[in-house]
């Protein structure tokens, strides 16, 4: 299928690069089309040479609106045929040639298309606040792309949360069918219930998610995150982990959460587990463990890592299978605070005595000379360190 789709455009870099990487692994069918791959780059030498040509007129005759369309033609042109580095460089030479705030924005655009095929996602974030930050930018399509852009930057960052707030603001209608060289409807759903499952809280998930009429159109695209999101909030972590298994290996292949895949799931499956033992103060480990799709030792050792990193506050007995809440003792530690507290009370009335008798008994420290009162300082019988400066009397 991707050869396929190669074969429809000029791209012959990424064309050569994939049948380095397979080899003839796809069978006869798709063997490496030599006399394809050579006539796209004749073609596109051709094309490159006319740009070229036209790019250098326009600057002869220093028109400059035509030079940035000669840069951004020439620009789409390398993007076409794969070559990334030269689109943003030809996309960048554009600054100098903007004269309204359209041109800003299409830069802009530009610049974030090309750094985010190249995963270089520090250049997304600075162009998406340039974008954000031009004057006269109404345009719908153009304000929600930016706002999925940055929500790519930061899952990049893994900024969850950041980018699931960022993703919820993307309207539905402003952006379906309009970005799918980046991303489609399914994909923000996608991105953003594993982003929200993993780092929302139950209030989040409910108005956020579930009560969110917007999003609900991003749902029906993909119906699993749906019921993944329903059977979560309703405490039904089995049905819910097991929809995860299924979807496992296909977000697996995907460009921009493939990276992510096993950090998110085992921070919703974390919650998940604190989440069905904070109402109890004592859990059948084998009820546990058939809720949540596995065995009694492998959940004992994920409580076990929970325990030691202090998410969860509690004790496990092996012996009867049981996980046991820590149940703090609130009035020894109201006895302790208090006694805690007469003790720091009893220090500081007599450093307060100290010193004011010393005080009424009119003593001073002298600095020795040349020293400026930060050197070892000599005391006289009878006399105390640190109550005065140098030379000065206590009063």
């Amino acid at each position: 299928m991707a050869i396929d789709e190669l074969k429809k455009g000029s791209n012959t870099i990424t064309y050569r690069k994939l049948f380095e990487k397979i080899g003839d692994e796809l069978g006869s069918g798709y063997g490496f089309d030599q006399h394809w791959a050579d006539s796209q780059d004749m073609k596109s030498q051709q094309t490159l040479e006319r740009l070229e040509m036209e790019l250098n007129g326009h600057k002869t005759n220093l028109i400059k609106e035509s030079i940035r369309t000669g840069h951004s033609e020439l620009g789409d042109f390398y993007f076409s045929r794969g070559d990334l580095n030269a689109a943003l460089r030809s996309y960048l030479r554009l600054r100098d040639y903007c004269s309204t705030s359209a041109h800003i924005v299409d830069m802009c655009m530009n610049v974030i298309t090309v750094s985010i095929h190249m995963h270089n996602f520090a250049h997304v974030i600075n162009y998406v606040s340039k974008a954000e930050q031009t004057p006269e930018l109404n345009d719908q399509v153009i304000i929600n792309k930016l706002r999925v852009c940055a929500a790519l930057a930061y899952l990049d960052s893994r900024k969850f949360k950041q980018a699931a707030k960022k993703l919820l603001e993307v309207n539905y209608s402003s952006i379906h069918g309009k970005f799918g060289a980046i991303i489609s409807t399914q994909d923000i759903a996608k991105y953003t219930t594993l982003c929200a499952l993993a780092e929302f809280d139950r209030k989040e998930i409910k108005s956020r998610l579930i009560d969110n009429s917007d999003f609900r159109n991003f749902l029906e695209t993909a119906p699993e995150m749906k019921d993944m999101i329903h059977d979560f909030y309703n405490s039904r972590y089995g049905s819910c982990l097991a929809l995860l298994d299924r979807v496992k290996q296909d977000l697996l292949l995907d460009l921009h959460l493939n990276e992510h895949v096993a950090s998110l799931y085992t921070k919703i499956r974390n919650k998940a587990i604190v989440q069905y033992f904070s109402p109890f103060v004592s859990v059948d480990l084998n009820v546990m463990a058939k809720a949540f799709n596995t065995d009694v030792p492998a959940l004992e050792t994920e409580l076990s890592s929970l325990i030691v990193e202090g998410v969860i506050q509690a004790r496990i007995d092996s012996h009867n299978k049981r996980l046991i809440a820590r149940q703090t003792d609130d009035r020894s530690a109201t006895f302790e605070r208090a006694l805690s507290a007469g003790d720091q009370f009893h220090r500081d009335s007599k450093a307060l005595l100290v010193r004011v008798n010393l005080i009424r008994s009119d003593f001073y420290i002298k600095a020795p000379r040349g020293q400026g009162g930060h050197g070892p300082q000599q005391m006289g019988p009878g006399m105390v360190m640190g109550l005065a400066g140098p030379d000065r009397k206590l009063q």
